[in-house]
C-alpha cells in the first residue's frame, strides 16, 4: 500500500511538473541576455563587418560554482571573399542583428536538473560565431573593397580573457564544446583551453558533429580539399594550423580533423553520425549534381535509391574508417550512431532523450549518459555503430509539448535513463 502511494504521489508529481512545462510556467531550457564586448573592438577583435563579438552567460551556483561550460556556436564558413562579405551582412557574420534578442540555453546548457541534472547549475557561456573561420583568421589589415575584418583569433583570445576575468580560470572543472564549425572550433582550440587552467582542474572537450572528412580517395575529395583550402587561402590560416600536421603534409589538408585530432594531448569526446547530414549534403552531393534529384530521399529515407544509398554507405564506411584511424588514447571518447542527423548538443531530443529518437543509443546509454560518465571518470566510452550500415530517421514525429512528456516520464521511470 505504501508503495503505491509513494508511485502515484511519483506520477502526480510527474503529470504536474509536465503540465508547468507545457504550459510555459516551468521551462527545460532559459532566455539569457547577450553581451556585446564592446572593448574588443580597440583591440582589433571583431567579427566580418567590425561589431564587436558577443557571448551570453549563466551563472553557476552550488556545487557548480567552480565548474565552466563553454559552447562555440556552428555556422560553417566563408571560402571567398565575396563570401565573406556576404556573410558579413548576415547574423554569421556580424552581432548587430542581435541586439535587443536573448540565446536560448538548452540540452547540455539546460539550467533544468530533471533534463540535465550533471551539469545544470554549472557556469554556462554560449559564444556567437561571426568570423566564418573557426576563430582561427588574423589578417591585419581590413580589406580595402569590401571593408571585411578577418580577426577571429582575437575575439577568441579577448573572449577567454574575459572569462578568465570573471574567475573561469579558477575552476576545478572546465569544458569547451562546439557544433559543426563550432566543433571544428573546439579542437583546434582544445589544447589552448587546456593551457586556461591549473594542472589539477578537470578540463576536457567535445567535438560534436565536427569531423568533417577529407577522405581521400572517396567520392568527393578534391571538391571537399579545393573548398577547404579556399578557407584557408581566404582568412590567412597557414601559419595559426596545428603545427603537428603542416609539419608532416600539405597545410591545405590541417583543417581536416582526420589529420590532427590524433595530436590533441587534452582530452576529447568525438560525437558524430556516420550518417552526417550536413556532410553528406554539402561536402558529398555537390560532386553529383548537388541536391537535385535528392529532395525526396532526403526529406524521407524510405524513398532513397539503390543509388543514393549506396554513396550514403560509402561516405560512412569513409568516416568511421577514418575515425578508426586515429591514434588510441584512453582519454578520447566517442560515440558514433547511425541516424540521419548533424547537431546533438543544445537539443533536448538529442541530448536528454536521445533514447526517444529512434532508440539511439550505444551500449545502452543515451548520448547524455555516456558524454557525463566519461566527462567525470565513471566510465570511459567509444562506441561506434557497426551494426547499422544504412541511415535510419531518428527525428521525432511528435509535438515538442508531448516529447517533453514522453521525456519527463522516461527519466521518472527508467533508471538507466537517470544519470544523476
Amino acid at each position: 500500500m505504501e508503495r503505491g502511494i509513494i508511485a502515484m504521489a511519483g506520477w502526480l508529481s510527474l503529470y504536474i511538473w509536465s503540465v508547468l512545462v507545457m504550459n510555459g510556467e516551468v521551462d527545460g531550457d532559459q532566455l539569457v541576455d547577450i553581451t556585446f564586448l564592446k572593448s574588443a573592438i580597440p583591440k582589433g577583435a571583431v567579427c566580418l563587418d567590425g561589431s564587436p563579438p558577443a557571448y551570453s552567460y549563466s551563472e553557476g551556483y552550488g556545487n557548480g560554482s567552480n565548474s565552466w561550460i563553454v559552447y562555440l556556436q556552428s555556422g560553417g564558413w566563408c571560402s571567398s571573399k565575396i563570401e565573406c562579405y556576404n556573410r558579413s551582412t548576415t547574423p554569421r557574420g556580424s552581432t548587430y542583428p542581435f541586439i535587443g534578442n536573448q540565446t536560448n540555453f538548452s540540452g547540455l546548457l539546460d539550467t533544468n536538473s530533471t533534463f540535465n541534472p550533471d551539469f545544470y547549475n554549472w557556469h554556462k557561456v554560449y559564444i556567437y560565431y561571426c568570423d566564418g573561420s573557426s576563430f582561427m583568421s588574423d589578417i591585419k589589415h581590413v580589406d580595402p573593397r569590401t571593408n571585411v575584418t578577418y580577426r577571429g583569433a582575437r575575439i577568441f583570445k579577448v573572449v577567454m580573457e574575459e572569462l578568465i576575468s570573471k574567475e573561469m580560470g579558477n575552476a576545478q572543472n572546465a569544458m569547451l564544446v562546439g557544433t559543426s564549425a563550432g566543433a571544428m572550433t573546439t579542437t583546434l582550440h582544445c589544447d589552448k583551453f587546456r593551457n586556461l587552467f591549473s594542472k589539477t582542474s578537470r578540463v576536457k572537450c567535445i567535438s560534436d558533429s565536427g569531423f568533417i572528412i577529407h577522405g581521400k580517395g572517396h567520392l568527393g575529395d578534391h571538391y571537399r580539399e579545393k573548398y577547404y583550402a579556399n578557407v584557408i587561402r581566404t582568412h590567412g590560416l597557414r601559419k595559426s594550423l596545428p603545427k603537428s600536421c603542416t609539419s608532416k603534409m600539405n597545410p591545405n589538408l590541417c583543417l581536416f580533423p582526420e589529420y590532427y585530432v590524433g595530436d590533441i594531448k587534452t582530452p576529447l569526446f568525438l560525437l558524430e553520425s556516420a550518417f552526417d547530414a550536413f556532410q553528406i549534403e554539402y561536402n558529398t552531393l555537390p560532386v553529383v549534381g548537388g541536391r537535385l534529384g535528392w529532395s525526396n530521399c532526403l526529406g524521407n529515407l524510405r524513398h532513397c535509391n539503390s543509388t543514393q544509398l549506396g554513396i550514403m554507405r560509402d561516405f560512412r564506411n569513409t568516416l568511421i574508417g577514418a575515425l578508426l584511424k586515429l591514434k588510441q588514447s584512453l582519454s578520447r571518447g566517442m560515440f558514433v550512431h547511425s541516424c540521419y542527423l548533424h547537431g546533438h548538443i543544445l537539443i533536448i531530443q538529442e541530448w536528454t532523450c536521445s533514447s526517444l529518437q529512434g532508440n539511439n543509443v550505444l551500449a545502452n546509454k543515451t548520448i547524455a549518459q555516456a558524454i557525463s560518465d566519461w566527462y567525470f571518470d565513471r566510465s570511459s566510452f567509444r562506441q561506434i555503430d557497426i551494426e547499422n550500415d544504412l541511415p535510419r530517421n531518428c527525428s521525432s514525429s511528435i509535438t515538442p509539448d508531448l516529447f517533453v512528456h514522453k521525456c519527463l516520464a522516461t527519466l521518472s521511470n527508467h533508471p538507466t535513463c537517470n544519470y544523476s
